[in-house]
């Protein structure tokens, strides 16, 4: 079951590769990567998920994993288990270009608790690197 939470995403197409941040949280998914932002409905039932997601570019100069568009509409289709979700998908406006990916659920580290006192730093506990020689 694709979880609510944010993913590490990494996908690719025939032209090109690339990885992101998604967050998933009640029939939404967003997020960005270096050059576009995302946002869309997805739909969880069982192991597999759809998703529609529109892009928007936010940084000009480099192209995306389809080519240099300003905008796509991404229909997604995945299957996640446990941790791990993959997907294929296209892009409207590039017919016949699969578009293949993985999100890795990320799990966010525990606070500290109000009570814990906070634990010092100690330099000295670091590992020491070996003497190098010439």
């Amino acid at each position: 079951m694709l979880k609510d939470g944010t993913y590490a995403a990494w996908f690719k197409t025939p032209t090109g590769h690339g990885t992101g941040i998604v967050h998933v949280a009640d029939g939404r998914i967003w997020g960005r990567d270096g050059v576009m932002t995302y946002e869309g409905s997805c739909e969880v039932e069982g192991d597999r998920f759809t998703a529609v997601v529109i892009t928007k570019r936010h940084t000009n100069g480099r192209p995306t994993v389809f080519g240099d568009d300003q905008e796509l509409e991404l229909k997604l289709e995945g299957r996640s288990a446990g941790k791990i979700a993959t997907y294929m998908g296209t892009a409207k406006q590039f017919p016949g270009v699969l578009l293949e990916g993985t999100l890795i659920f990320s799990e966010q580290a525990h606070a500290q608790k109000e009570n814990q006192p906070l634990l010092k730093f100690n330099p000295d506990k670091l590992p020491k690197l070996p003497a190098r020689t010439r």
